[in-house]
C-alpha cells in the first residue's frame, strides 16, 4: 500500500512538472527581475496544456477586470429569463461616475438598451455603465456565480457587505492570475454560463479600445480576448489569443509597484508588453509580422 501511495505521488508530481514549461518559464522569470513592484504571471498553451507561472496563484487587485465577472453575472440573470439582452434601461443622475466614460456623459432619464451598456462595460471598460450593472445584477450575485463555477478567489469587493475590509486592501476586485486565465478560457470554450452567452462575451471582449499595451504586441489581424485593470498601484491584463499554431492565455498583474504614473512608459505597462511580444515571438517563431513604429497620435492611452 505504501509503494503504491508512493508510486501515485511520485506519479502526479511527474505530470505537473511535465506540464510547466521551463524554458518559457526561465524567460518570464528574466524579464520581471528588477521590476519594482510585485508581480504575478500565468500562461497556458491551449493546445499543450503547458503553463508557465510566477505567484499564479497570490492574489491581486483585479481593477478593472472584475468587469468581466460582473458580465458572466449579467448573462446568468439573462439566461434566467430575470434580465433581457434587449430590455431598455433609464439613465438617472444618480448613476454618474464621473471619470470621463461616455456614459457619464447621458443625461437624466435619457434610455439605453441593457446590450449598449454591457458592450460600454467591457469595450471601453465604462465604469458607470459597470456600476449600473452590478447594481442591477448586485455583487452577491456574481460572487455566488463565480463559487459555483469553481473560483476559490476571484470575487467583487465593492459595495458588497462584508467585503468593506477585503476591498480597503484590494478595491473593486480580487483574483488570482490563475483564476483570471480560467475564466477566459472558460468563455473560449463556451462553458460560462452558456454556449450561447459565452459566444456573446468572447465578442465583445474581442472588441477591446484599450490596446497599447499587451494587444499592441500582437498583430492586428489575430483575434484576441482581453480585458485590463489600471489603478495607481497596480496595473494588470489578460488576454486570450486566437493564435495560428494554437490558442494561448496569459494574465499578468503587478501591485505595490512604485512608478504610478500613467505614461505609456510606465514601468509596468513596459512590462506587459514585453511580456506580451515574449509570448507572440514564442507561440508564433516564424511570424514575420512586427510592430509598425510608434506614433503617439494614433495611440489610444490616456496620459493624462
Amino acid at each position: 500500500m505504501k509503494f503504491r501511495l508512493l508510486f501515485i505521488s511520485v506519479f502526479l508530481c511527474t505530470s505537473a512538472l511535465a506540464q510547466t514549461d521551463a524554458k518559457l518559464t526561465a524567460r518570464l522569470n528574466s524579464l520581471v527581475s528588477g521590476f519594482h513592484g510585485q508581480v504575478g504571471i500565468y500562461v497556458q498553451n491551449l493546445k499543450t496544456g503547458k503553463t508557465a507561472q510566477i505567484n499564479a496563484d497570490t492574489l491581486f487587485p483585479t481593477a478593472s477586470m472584475i468587469k468581466v465577472s460582473i458580465l458572466c453575472g449579467l448573462m446568468d440573470k439573462i439566461q434566467k429569463g430575470e434580465l433581457d439582452y434587449h430590455q431598455k434601461l433609464v439613465f438617472r443622475d444618480s448613476l454618474r461616475y464621473d471619470t470621463g466614460d461616455i456614459l457619464g456623459g447621458a443625461r437624466d432619464k435619457d434610455t439605453i438598451e441593457l446590450s449598449k451598456v454591457a458592450m460600454l462595460m467591457i469595450t471601453m471598460s465604462d465604469n458607470t455603465a459597470s456600476l449600473w450593472l452590478q447594481g442591477l445584477v448586485t455583487g452577491d450575485y456574481i460572487n455566488n456565480w463565480l463559487q459555483q463555477n469553481g473560483f476559490e478567489h476571484m470575487r467583487v469587493n465593492s459595495r458588497v457587505k462584508g467585503r468593506e475590509k477585503i476591498r480597503s486592501i484590494y478595491g473593486w476586485g480580487i483574483t488570482t492570475p490563475r483564476e483570471m486565465c480560467k475564466l477566459f478560457t472558460q468563455i473560449r470554450n463556451g462553458q460560462a454560463v452558456s454556449p450561447a452567452a459565452s459566444e456573446r462575451m468572447y465578442r465583445d471582449l474581442s472588441h477591446i479600445y484599450w490596446d497599447d499595451n499587451a494587444l499592441s504586441q500582437i498583430p492586428p489581424y489575430i483575434q484576441a480576448a482581453a480585458k485590463q485593470g489600471f489603478v495607481d498601484e497596480s496595473r494588470s491584463e489578460t488576454v486570450l489569443v486566437n493564435a495560428p499554431h494554437g490558442d494561448y492565455v496569459f494574465s499578468i498583474i503587478t501591485n505595490h509597484q512604485k512608478d504610478q504614473s500613467y505614461k505609456h512608459d510606465n514601468e509596468a505597462f513596459e512590462l506587459i508588453r514585453q511580456v506580451s511580444a515574449l509570448l507572440w515571438q514564442y507561440y508564433e517563431p516564424g511570424s514575420k509580422w512586427q510592430q509598425q513604429a510608434k506614433d503617439e497620435k494614433f495611440m489610444n492611452v490616456d496620459d493624462e
